[in-house]
């Protein structure tokens, strides 16, 4: 099985729960969403030409790295044609730490039972896409439930409706006590301070303002870092 690969590199990680810490990053091609601020159009607008890879090939330049925090990201990884078994590939190495990063769009329940007895070491970031994004009625609400805590839910906020639907969806899904949660501002659209001062009025316990690092460290259109 072949996998169509447009990015593979080594950086820190921008985002999430290893944020700050080296990460293996491999990008899939291919998307089904069409995000208002998507920042990586590259990975589905045919601007990329993909390098197909076998399992065996990805996990060689992972080992090769000596990183062992590895990001499936896309795109959208869980579109891809038998990703299951190369997670299930992957994940034999007790070494790796396996976070894949999904749009949300897709029913994580059949994923979590799968791999369900590797415990904390397959993790999903999923985003919950709001209305500024143009994509929020794709999304796929049993995720909300399905998550653990080895998870993160992130919330991509572009507006004050943005902001809004966010809190009532993490206070309707008791999501702090489900996963790790985190605002994730479009800073060129809204200020961080605002969803500060919303988190202090909602007293929103468990909730992580994140800024993406790479973003402050490279130029935000520069790739492969």
């Amino acid at each position: 099985m072949n996998y169509s690969v447009i990015e593979k590199f080594v950086s820190i990680d921008g985002e999430g729960p290893s944020a700050g810490e080296l990460a293996i990053f491999i990008r899939f091609l291919g998307c089904d969403l069409r995000c208002s601020w998507c920042d990586t159009t590259y990975s589905w607008n045919g601007e990329v030409t993909a390098e197909l890879m076998t399992a065996v090939e990805i996990y060689d330049f992972i080992k090769e790295s000596g990183v062992y925090n590895v990001t499936l990201t896309g795109g959208e990884p869980l579109i891809q044609k038998a990703i299951g078994d190369l997670i299930e590939f992957l994940v034999r190495d007790e070494n790796f730490i396996i976070r894949i990063e999904t749009h949300g769009g897709v029913d994580i329940a059949p994923f979590k039972k799968r791999f369900v007895n590797h415990g904390s070491r397959v993790q999903f970031v999923v985003d919950f896409k709001l209305p500024m994004s143009d994509m929020m009625d794709q999304m796929c609400v049993s995720n909300l439930t399905a998550v653990t805590s080895d998870d993160t839910y992130k919330f991509v906020i572009a507006s004050a409706l943005d902001l809004q639907m966010a809190i009532d969806i993490v206070v309707q899904a008791d999501l702090t006590n489900r996963c790790r949660v985190y605002f994730s501002p479009v800073v060129d659209l809204i200020d961080p301070r605002v969803i500060v001062d919303a988190m202090v009025e909602n007293k929103l316990n468990g909730v992580r303002l994140q800024l993406q690092l790479h973003k402050y460290i490279w130029p935000k259109e520069m790739r492969g870092v």
